[in-house]
């Protein structure tokens, strides 16, 4: 029998994936379109503005109805210069050489942007992450690597990493479950699209003005007797098989990430 989960710490968990900015936001602007967000006066930071002097890329504009910042110009060559700007002046996240899509709040296609901008930006992004057991019912989890710029050490789905602009959902599932677990989805049994997670917290990123708006698409699978997830890219400690009790003692002692912790509790049913 599977191990109760503690009601308040669950509450807890759900709380934490959908928390208000620590300080008021306003819109980023590209035209008529909202494309991200950003604390009033981040952009206004005096490392930034030494950066932008003689430049118009950036106007601060007041509407009858809220103040924001009106991005000008080709919308992802004018997200490469801030985003190198955000880099210069150590407000960014970690550098990661990978363009992100950027959409509006309708779903439309803006542009690209570097994954280091995206928080500091309260640009949204798309990741995919996926949960492995074993015929037995044990789960597959990851320890991320101790260099990790986000969450260092703790524990995760089998999978999960964040779709670039040159992907879909599908082609990203393929390329980080072999990336990160060594593994081809043919490998795998019964992979069924579980459903969607969203998030909304705030990020350390951008000196602490950052914002997480991010949609997991999450997927299960079942990983045949034999079949041992062995790590690509150098962004895995380890892997480990535990039983359903060892994840739920575990996700309680805070030792997951969040994502994954939603995601497992969905996994196992135990609602």
């Amino acid at each position: 029998m599977v191990a109760a989960l503690n009601a308040d710490w669950l509450r807890k968990l759900r709380a934490s994936a959908n928390t208000p900015p620590l300080r008021p936001r306003v819109p980023l602007w590209v035209g008529e379109s909202a494309i991200g967000s950003v604390e009033a006066d981040f952009l206004c930071h005096e490392s930034l503005q030494v950066l932008f002097y003689g430049r118009e890329q950036l106007l601060k504009e007041e509407r009858p109805s809220t103040l924001g910042w009106r991005l000008l110009g080709d919308v992802s060559t004018s997200l490469a210069q801030l985003a190198k700007a955000l880099h210069s002046a150590n407000l960014g996240g970690a550098w990661r050489g990978e363009q992100l899509a950027v959409h509006d709040q309708f779903g439309h296609l803006k542009g690209t942007v570097e994954r280091a901008a995206v928080r500091p930006l309260g640009i949204a992004t798309q990741a995919v992450h996926l949960a492995a057991r074993t015929l037995d019912g044990r789960h597959w989890v990851q320890q991320r690597a101790l260099n990790k710029s986000n969450d260092p050490g703790l524990w995760d789905t089998l999978m999960g990493g964040m779709v670039s602009s040159a992907e879909t959902i599908d082609s990203a599932l393929k390329r980080e479950t072999w990336e990160e677990a060594g593994l081809k989805l043919n490998q795998l049994q019964n992979l069924a699209r579980g459903g969607v997670l969203n998030i909304r917290k705030p990020s350390t990123d951008g000196d602490g003005a950052g914002y997480v708006v991010e949609d997991i698409d999450w997927y299960t699978c079942t990983v045949p007797d034999g079949v041992v997830p062995v790590n690509q890219d150098g962004e895995v400690a380890q892997f480990q098989l535990l039983t359903s009790d060892e994840v739920i003692a575990a996700m309680q002692c805070d030792e997951f990430t969040t994502e994954a912790a939603l995601i497992l509790v969905e996994v196992m049913d135990i609602l």
